[in-house]
């Protein structure tokens, strides 16, 4: 996940927020893996000592740049200082504490001081900022030369519903998403951006990308439904008095405990979505 968006809402503590960046990582490991593969290979010529992984989180990312990487020293760099001791938590459980970083920073305030770095890893992150430009070019000069950036964003957001949900009308996870479409342009002005141009705007070269579909069918891992629910719950504090009365009390269904159309007893649950990830070099 993100830096800037590592801020509980209103309507979520700091423990929910957590346990969604984990089941985001639990669910879509496969994703995960491929997105680190790819970006070894591409680092394959040129081996990081140092890398920072910005806007940390739980450390899902973190540890799996560290075991990518065996090597190197990662630094995790987050505004969240709760979410870091998390962090320190995996480096102990994996034997990787004298390798892993944590540094708390936010970067809407200044980029924080630290050695040069081979490798930059920002996944949905950068979209979160106030000024992506200038974090960007703050990225650029903390890199070494040769060393490479790698900017991970979702394309949208994720489908976990059937059209037919066999309550309320057809349709309403494409309805919420619409209504939702428009949140961003003022909230998040830059989610969404294509951010080839933006790197090379930033001096990077030779900038690359890769879109990795996610496409899951069950059996799920256990914790699929939890996920679902969490993000349904997520998106619904952000739907209040935008969709109708009628898609809000399906919502409300969908995502309470004791319902039995909860998504947590439901089993035509899917998880659909893309994300791509752009990569560039500092010469």
């Amino acid at each position: 996940m993100d830096d800037h968006s590592h801020h509980a809402s209103a309507t979520e503590s700091p423990d929910d927020l957590a346990e969604m960046l984990e089941l985001d990582g639990e669910v879509l490991h496969a994703y995960l893996a491929s997105a680190i593969a790819w970006v070894s290979d591409l680092a394959a010529g040129h081996r990081p000592r140092r890398i920072v992984d910005l806007g940390s989180g739980t450390g899902t990312a973190t540890i799996a740049l560290a075991q990518a990487f065996p090597t190197a020293a990662v630094v995790a760099l987050d505004s969240s200082g709760e979410l870091l001791c998390r962090v320190e938590a995996k480096a102990r459980d994996i034997g990787a504490v004298d390798r892993i970083i944590p540094v708390k920073a936010d970067l809407d305030d200044a980029w924080p001081a630290m050695e040069a770095v081979d490798l930059a890893w920002a996944s949905m992150s950068l979209h979160h900022l106030a000024d992506p430009d200038r974090v960007l070019t703050d990225i650029f000069a903390t890199l070494r030369g040769g060393g490479l950036i790698a900017v991970a964003e979702m394309d949208g957001l994720p489908r976990f519903l059937p059209d037919d949900l066999g309550i309320g009308q057809p349709g309403l996870e494409r309805r919420c998403h619409d209504a939702l479409a428009q949140a961003p342009a003022k909230q998040m002005p830059s989610l969404g951006l294509d951010w080839g141009p933006r790197l090379s705007l930033a001096g990077f070269r030779s900038v690359t990308w890769r879109t990795i579909g996610i496409d899951l069918d069950p059996p799920f891992p256990a914790s699929t439904g939890r996920y679902a629910q969490m993000f349904l719950r997520h998106i619904r504090s952000q739907l209040v008095g935008i969709i109708t009365a009628d898609d809000q009390a399906v919502l409300d269904a969908l995502v309470e405990d004791g319902s039995s159309n909860s998504v947590l007893h439901r089993h035509d649950l899917a998880i659909r979505g893309t994300r791509t990830i752009w990569a560039g070099w500092k010469p």
